[in-house]
């Protein structure tokens, strides 16, 4: 397996009408990105835009599941983003992405896990190809940090 190309990876961000947002800030203490050997590990990701978050509250409630998909799809980008940043700027050394969890806050009667979920597997495959399909965990809670709908974490194996 070859690592993915990051010019690419741009183009292919371009020709869907997307862009990798830049590199998220933590907002409390931790780093965004540790790695181990050929494992990189990406801190949880809020959907946020311009310093505001997207589509807060409960899914169930306040925010639908094609809002909680395109939370869960910009919370994926902005994994991607932090990692890339943590590569030096660039993706030439990400092999591919073996695992997401995403967490949905979410009203006690809500099934529907799976499907917000798949806004994050499905941007990460459109962007990386078969190098971004992966395992994953749907998992439902009732808050999230900031009040936010979706927060995603990723694992990724990336060459040394």
């Amino acid at each position: 397996m070859r690592p993915v190309n990051d010019a690419e990876i741009l183009g292919r961000l371009d020709e869907l009408g997307l862009e990798l947002p830049p590199p998220p800030e933590p907002v409390a203490s931790y780093l965004p990105v540790t790695q181990s050997a050929a494992l990189a590990f990406v801190a949880g990701q809020v959907a946020m835009i311009d310093g505001q978050l997207l589509h807060p509250g409960k899914l169930g409630q306040q925010v639908s599941i094609e809002m909680g998909q395109e939370a869960a799809a910009r919370a994926a980008l902005q994994a991607l983003s932090a990692l890339r940043q943590h590569l030096g700027g660039s993706l030439d050394r990400l092999m591919r992405i073996l695992q997401l969890t995403v967490f949905v806050a979410a009203d006690a009667e809500f099934i529907e896990h799976p499907r917000v979920a798949n806004g994050a597997s499905d941007a990460l495959v459109a962007v990386l190809g078969s190098e971004g399909r992966h395992a994953r965990a749907a998992v439902g809670v009732a808050s999230l940090p900031l009040g936010a709908s979706i927060e995603v974490t990723m694992t990724a194996e990336v060459s040394e």
